[in-house]
């Protein structure tokens, strides 16, 4: 891996790409770029000073708002990024997605290979404002359900450039992504909050709005399970109260990491209800759930002792980690938060970026996050 803050597109992707190089013993199979807004301008001669250096076979990147290298957050300007991996074992294949609207309503997704050529993971970098990523998601799932998706929404762009790349090619829109099967990448999603309160059941809900939880109004079961929190954590709740649903149900209690996370986003007093930033149905259970810069870091460094523990005796060769946008100097009082607590807890340095909205499994399905941080950690060979 490389990183470089050269004002000058092709010299800081070729300090990045050189320097990814040196740490190469190997052939490259597989490199991901991530490149500053300033740089976007440059994009052929950027793939080119890249394929120069490291003659990669399969290439993915995006335009990043903001990057990670080396243990290091480098949240603005013109930043750039190349991860590189010799991966001689592993099946690798590119993709370019696109969507069209689709004659039932929705939209369909453009670009899916058959489901045995998607390999086992596949790692997603999608331009947020041509692409619904959802909808990509659901027709993996159908297409191979159980496959970890891991990635982010690009970031950042400049006016008439292009923001996403694919092997030689610079591309407008849509989404681009690698499968990859033959080598053990782990998943690992930290959406930076804590459980607090009580479980409680959906018991009455249409779409996305919750009518009632065990039996009571939304809002009147809410406010009495805010009341029993204690004065801390009633001032979390004041400054963003959010949900986390149950994904699997299929497990004797439930803990940190089995939610997916979603923020109230509008409550109707008269009516008692609640409405989340996700599609709800009766029969779910539901905790409340709080964020600040202390239960991320916690919830970051839990996660990351579970992937240790699931390497056991195999050590971590690399990681990418997408990280969003609303964290790093805007939820830590220390610089380098992220990316520091990876390399401390695995360590590896990993490469990635600060997404527009971060993509990873919780609960066995894919899911688009916010103020998340998503990794693919690669196991040694």
């Amino acid at each position: 891996m490389g990183c470089s803050e050269s004002f000058d597109a092709i010299e800081a992707f070729s300090e990045a790409s050189l320097d990814a190089a040196r740490k190469l013993d190997a052939p490259c199979d597989l490199c991901l770029l991530f490149a500053g807004a300033p740089h976007l301008g440059h994009g052929k001669w950027i793939l080119s000073t890249v394929h120069e250096h490291l003659e990669p076979r399969h290439l993915i990147g995006c335009g990043a708002g903001g990057v990670v290298g080396a243990g290091r957050e480098i949240e603005e300007g013109p930043a750039a990024v190349v991860w590189a991996a010799s991966l001689p074992d592993a099946g690798i294949s590119t993709h370019h997605f696109g969507v069209e609207q689709a004659d039932a309503g929705g939209y369909a997704v453009l670009g899916i290979p058959e489901a045995e050529k998607l390999g086992q993971t596949m790692i997603l970098l999608a331009d947020p404002y041509s692409f619904a990523t959802e909808a990509l998601l659901d027709r993996l799932h159908e297409l191979r359900p159980g496959m970890p998706v891991l990635g982010g929404l690009s970031s950042a762009s400049a006016v008439g450039s292009a923001s996403l790349f694919r092997d030689g090619e610079v591309l407008g829109g849509g989404a681009v992504a690698c499968s990859v099967s033959g080598v053990p990448i782990l998943p690992c999603v930290s959406q930076g909050a804590t459980p607090v309160g009580p479980e409680m059941t959906i018991t009455a809900a249409e779409r996305n709005v919750i009518e009632e939880l065990a039996s009571r109004p939304a809002i009147e079961r809410l406010r009495e399970a805010l009341d029993a929190l204690d004065a801390r954590e009633q001032r979390l709740a004041a400054s963003g109260l959010m949900l986390g649903i149950v994904i699997d149900e299929n497990q004797p209690e439930y803990r940190r990491g089995d939610f997916l996370v979603r923020p109230i986003i509008a409550a109707d007093g008269e009516a008692g209800t609640i409405a989340l930033g996700e599609r709800v149905r009766v029969g779910q259970t539901v905790r409340m759930h709080l964020r600040d810069g202390a239960s991320a870091d916690e919830d970051l460094r839990a996660s990351l002792r579970l992937q240790v523990e699931a390497l056991g005796s195999t050590r971590p060769a690399g990681a990418l980690l997408f990280t969003c946008n609303g964290r790093g100097s805007h939820m830590f009082e220390v610089p380098d938060h992220d990316a520091s607590a990876l390399e401390d807890v695995l360590g590896v340095p990993a490469a990635g970026f600060f997404c527009a909205g971060e993509i990873g499994p919780v609960g066995g399905r894919n899911f688009l996050h916010g103020f998340t941080a998503t990794m693919a950690v690669f196991a040694d060979q």
